[in-house]
């Protein structure tokens, strides 16, 4: 083959790469994306079978730090032209002149003895101020670009990639019906998932009319007590009390099985069926089916989330968490407006 019709053909494999990856970029969790012999599969079912929605997300984050850094030079472009500089020129006034002085060599010194170093305090005086202007100007570069966001009006067009995920037999409360639900993959002996709980709380109370709270029960291998505790809240939700025991294991955080137990009892449960339940391990299988459900999905830790089947994981702060379920209800509200033609 030619170059010329290689180059052709890597140009139309290229092309239809693309076309591919658009299509699925634009299509949503309920989209058909393939019919086989008649039988419609939809972006949902494909990933649950190819495990594709991380990969999608972890190229939306990519993507979403790319125009994030684009929305910051901009920004500085914009300022700059305003103030008849250079973007450099416009770094220097607003931030690096208005740096504090060099701390003294007493200062220094201080922060020499925390360091784990042989190195003489001459020998290091260098690098360790080099970390402390390094430090000093990437927060006050921070400062000053959250101030020229604060000020603009910046909409941000890239969406996040969504996924649908199964609630049958999943623990639910909050409204019927909520504009926004939140789904949460936790292990009860995670510590960052004991973190975040009181974010999680402070949000069920302050959206208490607004948001729905499904909790899915997934030990990590590395918790010995995990298992065991995900299967006695559900023995308590096979008496209605799954909701009760999560909360108090969350407080508690008593998760030997002669605790487990205990529980059960203060919460005035059936004691010799809950037992019976949690000796048997008769939970265990629905236990596994949320294990490969994460696998599918993609989930490598707790806690991880869905929120209205955008995903994020981790100990995030509860302003961060309170933004993204106010940009939940405001696309809800878009959405509804729309439907009633207004």
């Amino acid at each position: 083959m030619s170059n010329t019709l290689l180059i052709a053909a890597l140009c139309v494999s290229s092309s239809a790469a693309f076309a591919a990856t658009d299509s699925l970029e634009a299509a949503g969790p309920n989209d058909v994306v393939a019919v086989v012999n008649g039988t419609r599969l939809t972006l949902s079912d494909v990933e649950r079978k190819q495990s594709l929605f991380q990969a999608r997300n972890t190229f939306f984050e990519a993507e979403r730090k790319a125009v994030d850094q684009a929305v910051e030079a901009s920004l500085l472009e914009q300022q700059a032209a305003k103030e008849h500089v250079t973007v450099q020129q416009l770094l220097d006034l607003h931030i690096k002149s208005q740096l504090p002085p060099d701390p003294p060599d007493d200062a220094l010194r201080v922060y020499y003895e925390g360091l784990d170093t042989r190195d003489a305090f001459e020998a290091v005086k260098d690098k360790i101020l080099d970390h402390i202007r390094e430090a000093r100007t990437s927060r006050a570069r921070s400062a000053y670009i959250q101030s020229l966001r604060s000020a603009a009006q910046i909409s941000l067009l890239v969406q996040a990639p969504r996924t649908q995920v199964a609630l049958r037999d999943t623990p639910v409360r909050g409204p019927a019906g909520a504009s926004v639900t939140l789904i949460e993959y936790a292990d009860y002996e995670c510590p960052y998932c004991q973190q975040i709980q009181p974010a999680l709380e402070k949000l069920e109370t302050e959206y208490k009319d607004k948001i729905a709270f499904a909790y899915k029960d997934l030990p990590l291998p590395m918790h010995p007590h995990a298992q065991k505790a995900a299967e006695a809240a559900q023995c308590a939700g096979v008496q209605d009390k799954y909701w009760d025991y999560h909360d108090y294991l969350l407080k508690s955080n008593q998760l030997d099985l002669p605790q487990l137990k205990e529980a059960a009892r203060t919460l005035k449960l059936d004691a010799q069926a809950f037992d019976q339940c949690l000796d048997s391990g008769q939970r265990a299988n629905s236990i596994k089916a949320t294990l490969d459900e994460a696998t599918q999905l993609g989930i490598q830790g707790t806690p991880s989330f869905f929120l209205n089947g955008r995903f994020f994981s981790g100990n995030m702060p509860y302003d961060q968490l309170r933004q993204m379920v106010e940009d939940e209800l405001q696309k809800s509200s878009v959405k509804q407006q729309q439907a009633s033609g207004r």
